[in-house]
């Protein structure tokens, strides 16, 4: 990390007595409370000029947010055996570009939403010019913080094209394009998973790739890992339909029935409640299988954050 931006923002919560230094909570609150720590450092501080812009980028991304991309990250590369700080620019490079899609997605033009991640959208505590260039301004961040990974050159040029290949009209970008124009639109099951597997899980799959690319990993436990990370992308979205109807704005931190209001196409008005709940188990269980083929003991992690985003309530 620069040595001009070091410092700390978030610190850790105290442990909850009695809970184990291995546990699946411990760890995640080390992962959090390293992840904030590195993006309070580099995020564009506050006091340098445009203030106003770098207030808005600070807090789309700080404090708030489940942190699943950095987390798939932080798994993979102890899987792989990579080093701290490389992991450390691969997980903000991926979360900034998540805020990114989640500061656009809520802008008037696309879904028009108030509140995301129990707080007001970035176009509500701010205006929606300022959004739009906090979007932007944090897309670029994600490749400057991902330009200077300490890896060897052929390593970060893989990693920048894996990032810009989830983000991109083949990820991201053309899943959110799909997903506006089916508004109101009948889609079948097959282009309804085509469209999620490009608008949210194309960068949940590079999240634990990039994590990979970070250390050492040969072609076939990359492989693996893949197919881990296709279908826990997919249960991931398939989860958040349901929770869509399921949970309240409060459990969520956003506004809960939306996609029902705005007449979206999702797997629950497609294939039902019931039937989306029996398919994000299959894709858990999907996920459990890919890892079982890799050596015990180092996915231990991974299984546990599959078993998170499906199980999760909110």
């Amino acid at each position: 990390m620069s040595a001009e931006r070091l410092g700390t923002e978030t610190r850790p919560d105290p442990a909850p007595a009695g809970e184990r230094e291995d546990s699946l909570d411990a760890w995640i609150r080390r992962c959090l409370a390293r992840f904030e720590r590195a993006a309070g450092a580099e995020l564009p501080p506050v006091t340098v000029s445009p203030g106003r812009l770098h207030t808005a980028m600070r807090y789309a991304v700080l404090d708030g947010g489940k942190r699943i991309r950095p987390l798939l990250v932080y798994a993979a590369g102890e899987l792989s055996g990579a080093a701290e700080r490389p992991l450390d620019c691969v997980a903000l490079a991926v979360e900034y570009v998540h805020a990114y899609s989640l500061v656009h997605d809520d802008l008037p033009c696309m879904d028009d939403d108030v509140l995301r991640r129990g707080k007001p959208t970035v176009h509500v505590a701010f205006d929606e010019a300022t959004a739009m260039l906090a979007g932007d301004a944090l897309q670029a961040e994600a490749f400057r913080v991902l330009g200077m990974a300490p890896v060897a050159a052929p390593v970060c040029v893989a990693l920048i094209r894996e990032l810009a290949q989830a983000v991109s009209t083949a990820g991201m970008c053309g899943g959110q394009a799909i997903d506006l124009e089916a508004v109101g639109q009948a889609m079948t099951l097959r282009d309804l998973e085509q469209m999620h597997r490009m608008k949210t899980g194309a960068l949940l799959r590079a999240s634990v790739r990039m994590g990979a690319m970070a250390g050492t990993c040969t072609a076939t436990a990359a492989a693996t890992l893949d197919r881990y990370a296709d279908a826990i992308g997919l249960a991931f979205q398939v989860v958040d339909d349901i929770l869509d109807v399921s949970a309240t704005s409060s459990q969520l931190g956003k506004t809960a029935g939306k996609d029902a209001r705005q007449n979206k196409p999702t797997y629950v008005s497609v294939i039902g409640l019931d039937a989306a709940r029996r398919w994000a188990e299959e894709l858990r269980q999907e996920a459990h299988r890919a890892l079982d083929e890799l050596r015990p003991g180092g996915t231990n992690r991974l299984h546990e954050l599959a078993d998170l985003i499906v199980l999760r309530s909110s």
